[in-house]
């Protein structure tokens, strides 16, 4: 395979990956504004209120979009941030936050970084 089909696959494994995380992001992001709303008020109030739960996934957010500029810094932060789901959710004892969270967000991070390497190792 030459270097052109080494850097398409390289492109399609970071778009996949790039476009997983937003998706996994906003939804884990909009979950964390709305879960827990209802419970401090409803409405707007609740939201506002419960505001300050959505911060961590901000983070993720702002990791998303640092993959569309630099993939590797990207992946690296998203790669330790699933890392850390794993503790700080203890993720070990609540299998739903490992396989819908923690594990994925690894996984793509790595993806990230595979294409990143395939594509600069080509180059």
């Amino acid at each position: 395979m030459g270097k052109e089909g080494v850097h398409k696959i390289a492109k399609v494994i970071r778009d996949v990956a790039r476009i997983v995380l937003l998706v996994l992001a906003v939804l884990i992001f909009v979950f964390s504004l709305l879960s827990g709303a209802e419970s401090l008020g409803g409405g707007m109030k609740g939201i506002v209120n419960n505001f300050p739960n959505t911060i961590p996934w901000i983070f993720l957010l702002i990791a998303v979009f640092i993959t569309f500029k630099l993939e590797l810094a990207g992946g690296l932060i998203i790669l330790i941030i699933g890392i850390f789901t794993i503790f700080f959710f203890n993720a070990l004892e609540n299998l739903f936050v490992l396989f819908v969270i923690s594990i994925p967000l690894i996984v793509l991070a790595k993806l990230l970084i595979i294409a990143w390497y395939l594509y600069w190792k080509t180059s």
